[in-house]
């Protein structure tokens, strides 16, 4: 598994820690996307990586094993106890290049440990559920990608993107990782944070959106200004550039309710490009002008904050100039 952020999800211990002390390589190198290890002393590889992928569990290492991500000389090498000889170099495989080899469509993975994996998914692709058996949405994609190192392997959908909008997107490796997390979302989750592009000209550089959500049975979000026995919702927002046709918000919720941002700016008689059922007019980026830029949460497991970021698609910036 391979991961980006500096929290640990486990530690090594007994032979494997003995084994550790003993190893020396130098300090990696990346290039290309490999990053290389020369090999200083007689070992075998799983020690080796190990010793040198410190920031790694012990189950993160065997995986990246498991995968093919690693290579001696070049070669790629899957046994945990091939030997090792002073003078070799062991290269291992990045995350984009590693994404090339899985070819995940549509998918591009931000992060993943132990306990979660954390995506940049495009606009069009569905989050889960499809009538189409056939289609390969993200959950699907993402499922047979952690089988690809154990059959049993699983993943939990914790939140979800409606179909045209981009984005990072949390999943769980585990039923109990994502259960606490579903559990206690409001208390984990510190920000999540949109970029959206409306319709006009936003005259306020920024504000918060205050109402009561409910759902018809046409499946459309309507908003109340008092207590209708909705569900609340609040939507903070702030101007970051814009022309005669669209201005570009950044979008911060407080709460995270069905369609928010998108009824929200309907109410505010600037709705998200594209987005025809709650009142645009246009739509130039051919897709819903909505983006999950940032996800900042405690981890379920190191209990430390992480925070994920996707880039605003070009196209957004393009058309708010």
């Amino acid at each position: 598994m391979r991961k980006q952020n500096n929290h640990k999800t486990g530690k090594t211990t007994g032979k494997f820690q003995q084994e550790k002390n003993r190893i020396k390589g130098t300090s990696g190198a990346s290039t290309k996307g490999i990053t290389s290890y020369a090999v200083e002393e007689p070992t075998e590889l799983l020690p080796f990586l190990l010793q040198v992928m410190k920031n790694n569990s012990r189950n993160s290492v065997k995986s990246i094993l498991t995968r093919g991500q690693v290579n001696v000389d070049g070669k790629p090498v899957k046994q945990h106890n091939h030997p090792l000889i002073p003078g070799q170099v062991v290269g291992v495989l990045g995350n984009k290049e590693a994404m090339q080899k899985t070819a995940l469509v549509g998918i591009t993975i931000l992060h993943e440990d132990d306990d979660i994996i954390v995506i940049d998914k495009e606009a069009g692709l569905l989050s889960m559920a499809s009538k189409d058996p056939s289609e390969m949405t993200a959950y699907r994609q993402l499922s047979s990608y952690v089988k690809e190192e154990n059959r049993a392997n699983r993943i939990f959908v914790v939140h979800r993107l409606d179909r045209d909008t981009s984005g990072v997107m949390l999943f769980a490796k585990s039923e109990d990782v994502k259960e606490a997390l579903q559990k206690d979302w409001k208390d984990i989750v510190k920000e999540r944070i949109y970029t959206a592009l409306v319709e006009g000209v936003m005259k306020d550089e920024e504000g918060t959106i205050s109402s009561w959500l409910t759902e018809s049975k046409a499946m459309k979000v309507h908003s109340s200004s008092y207590d209708n026995g909705g569900k609340h919702a609040v939507t903070h927002y702030k101007k970051i550039r814009g022309n005669k046709d669209f201005t570009l918000l950044e979008v911060q919720l407080e709460t995270g309710r069905k369609n928010q941002i998108r009824v929200h700016m309907e109410e505010l008689g600037h709705p998200i490009a594209g987005d025809k059922k709650y009142g645009a007019h246009s739509n130039p980026l051919k897709r819903l002008g909505l983006h999950a830029t940032t996800l900042a949460l405690i981890h379920p497991r190191t209990g430390e904050l992480v925070r994920y970021s996707a880039k605003v698609p070009k196209v957004f910036l393009l058309y708010s100039k």
